[in-house]
């Protein structure tokens, strides 16, 4: 009887986490839509290489912003609506940025997505980890990974499909305009079926909607499952003032200096150097492997990067967040090391091309059965609930800044006649992003708890007692 009744109860939380994780579709097919436009865009408004670059990288500024709005926002009227708000900054920008007749037009609509992706970043972990059970919270909250990197591919794929609909001319006029048109649908269902799931229960027992809070836990797992969580969540809050002053308080300063420790170095380690400059790194593979170099960014980004996050949902409440960090991160410093050295001392790029994307699937794979979605984990757990919102906003928006930062300085190290490139040879990025791998190790070994299998309130209370 009792496996029954937790097969139905599991089945509730897993469907309505798919729900929430449409949240993380549509901020990859967002982040993702621009790599098969913004040549057509170029062409289309006769964009320099600075507009060109700010088409694509606005919508950075625009995450930063929504995250510093979606923490307050969702402390004080929950978790469900700045998810709603998510939905609705993504259908507008999703119609914004298919009809637009100049590029500031274009640009402003843009922004208007960032901002959507930047409160999915933060609202959709957050809701998954208050409304599931500890022992698969850190699954759940990983599918939200698979989520992003799922809308990441399902952009290349429409985007193949919609720029053989017609040709170049067509594409420079119309296609273009359908690639981000797409969004539309995806955006309408987000936010229909959003109808159909309940409220945080954390954020209900904090404005006193107890009975709301029981019966949604009571479906996630049983009765006493319910009772033991509202006393626990309420213990818990007592302490708690949910303000500003609060987030920075000295009982708090470990876990936020922790979550915008991990938020920054799951940046700098070099992840997005691959996901926006792959082409520009797989180009001399492309002469010995016969395989056009956008079709291998695909192939190692998306597909690697699924395959390794459903390994990391299957063993991250089994074998704890901090193993699969651990040897993540030094799966990734070795393949940075190795792709450094062969990018410093090979006089013929072609010829260790193919062990050189051997490392770059080694790289993406470690990403992702740790960095990719661990953090996001690790992140959703360690901040009290009444400033959940607030600290976790913090956190997420020092990860853009710092997507920001791996992004334009990427091409400033690899730039043909730069210092970096006379001294290298295109490798002291590598160097950079495993130096930081070296500083993540050293955090997660010595300052990171393990948090697998303990409730949201049990991590909270052991922050309060180091302090």
């Amino acid at each position: 009887m009792t496996n029954t009744n937790d097969s139905v109860t599991s089945r509730y939380v897993v469907l309505v986490c798919i729900v929430a994780t449409l949240g993380g579709l549509l901020f990859g097919y967002d982040t993702g839509v621009i790599s098969g436009a913004i040549e057509a865009l170029t062409a289309r408004f006769a964009l320099s290489e600075v507009m060109k670059g700010w088409a694509s990288g606005c919508v950075l500024v625009g995450c930063a912003a929504g995250v510093l709005a979606v923490g307050p926002l969702s402390d004080r009227y929950g978790r469900k609506l700045a998810m709603f708000l998510a939905a609705a900054m993504f259908l507008i920008s999703a119609i914004g940025t298919a009809l637009p007749g100049d590029i500031w037009t274009f640009i402003a609509f843009r922004l208007v997505g960032g901002i959507g992706i930047g409160i999915a970043s933060i609202s959709t972990p957050m809701y998954i980890a208050e409304i599931t059970p500890a022992r698969i919270r850190g699954r759940m909250v990983a599918v939200n990974q698979i989520a992003i990197v799922g809308g990441i591919a399902a952009t290349s794929f429409i985007n193949y499909y919609i720029a053989g609909q017609g040709d170049q001319a067509w594409n420079i006029a119309t296609g273009w305009r359908w690639m981000f048109a797409a969004g539309i649908a995806p955006a309408l269902v987000f936010g229909a079926l959003l109808l159909l799931i309940p409220e945080s229960p954390r954020w209900l027992v904090e404005m006193k909607r107890e009975d709301e809070a029981r019966q949604i836990l009571t479906k996630v797992a049983g009765a006493a499952f319910a009772s033991t969580e509202i006393a626990s969540i309420r213990e818990a809050l007592s302490g708690e003032k949910g303000t500003w002053s609060e987030v920075f308080s000295p009982a708090l300063r470990r876990p936020l200096l922790l979550g915008i420790a991990l938020a920054i170095l799951q940046q700098v380690t070099g992840i997005n150097v691959f996901m926006y400059f792959g082409a520009t790194i797989f180009k001399t593979m492309s002469s010995s492997t016969g395989v056009d170099a956008g079709l291998l960014q695909q192939i190692i980004i998306n597909g690697s990067g699924v395959f390794f996050t459903l390994i990391a949902i299957a063993t991250v409440d089994k074998w704890g967040r901090k193993p699969l960090m651990l040897v993540g991160t030094a799966g990734m410093l070795v393949s940075l090391v190795a792709m450094g050295v062969m990018a410093q001392t090979m006089s013929d790029p072609t010829a260790a091309s193919k062990l050189m994307l051997a490392f770059i699937v080694l790289y993406i794979a470690c990403f992702g059965l740790s960095v990719g979605p661990v953090v996001w984990v690790i992140l959703s757990e360690i901040f009290p609930t009444a400033v959940r919102g607030r600290a976790l906003g913090l956190a997420t928006f020092c990860l853009w800044v710092a997507d920001y930062a791996v992004t334009q300085s990427f091409p400033i190290m690899d730039a043909k006649n730069s210092w970096f490139v006379a001294h290298f040879n295109h490798a002291f990025p590598f160097y950079v992003y495993a130096f930081f791998c070296v500083v993540l190790i050293a955090v997660m070994w010595r300052l990171v708890p393990e948090t697998k299998g303990r409730s949201l309130e049990e991590i909270e209370k052991s922050w309060r007692h180091d302090a």
